[in-house]
Order: structure tokens, then sequence, then C-alpha cells
């Protein structure tokens, strides 16, 4: 599949091995995945970074295969959930740092188009997870408000 702004194609990553199960070499079962995963929560660390520290620190190569569920389904499970979800809440991050540095280089004009294409994302990601009533109503993005939220 091509990329959307560019005339280039997608270049095919690398993937999982397949896994059915989980391995017996882990050292942690389903329950204190589950209470680790709690754990990392309420010290504020987003679900990428939970999955890292499971992976890196507790050898748990997949919280899905072990659980049965991801991390955001058991977060959403235990109420701690947040209400941006991770992936808009870092496209917001990356076009605030866009506009702080378009302020002191007007003339960007590189970086203007980035600015763009990732508010483009932004509204995209907005109409997508309001259809799935994942933000809260009458949720809507603007730069002013993104300061606000950031800050």
């Amino acid at each position: 599949m091509a990329r959307i702004y560019s005339k280039r194609k997608g270049a095919s990553g690398s993937h999982r091995p397949m896994r059915k199960k989980h391995p017996e070499w882990s050292s942690l079962n389903p329950r204190e995945i589950e209470s680790r995963i709690i754990e990392l929560a309420k010290n504020e660390k987003t679900s990428s970074e939970i999955g890292f520290i499971l992976r890196d620190q507790y050898a748990v190569p997949d919280v899905k295969i072990a659980t049965g569920k991801q991390i955001t389904e058991l977060l959403e499970k235990n109420k701690i959930r947040s209400d941006v979800p991770e992936d808009l809440r870092n496209l917001i991050r990356t076009a605030l740092r866009l506009q702080k540095h378009l302020q002191g280089n007007k003339k960007d004009l590189h970086n203007k188009k980035n600015l763009s294409l990732t508010e483009a994302k932004i509204w995209r990601l907005t109409k997508y997870y309001n259809e799935n009533k994942r933000l809260p109503k009458g949720w809507k993005y603007s730069p002013a408000q993104a300061k606000l939220m950031f800050e």
C-alpha cells in the first residue's frame, strides 16, 4: 500500500513470530501480569511504556497471548483508561512541538507542511474516535485547547 502524502510505497517491516500460547520460560502468570499492568498504570505509565517494561524487565513477550486481552482492554476493565487515546495524545504533542518551532522559525516551509499533515492526522483520528465514542462528547481539536491540555 502506498503512503498517503508521498509517491513512494510502504516498506514491509519485521513481523512478530507466531505464537499460540504463553511461553513456559516467562516468569509471570496471567494474574501477576494483570497486577503489574495495574501497578504501572497507577504510576502514570502509558500502555506502550507498560508493554516495553513488561517485555524488557519481566520477560513477557506478548500480553495478549498471556492474558487473552490487550493492555488497553485490561486498563478499561479496571477503569484506569485516560480520556484521550495514546496515539492521539502523541500526535497532539508533535503538533505542539512543531508550532513552538515555527514561532521562532517562520520561514521553515518544510515544517509548516509537516504541521499541516500532522493536524490532518489528528482530525482524522478525532473523527474516528468520535464515531466509536472513545472521546468525551463534544471533544474537538484546536491548537489553543491543545496548549492548555498539555501545559
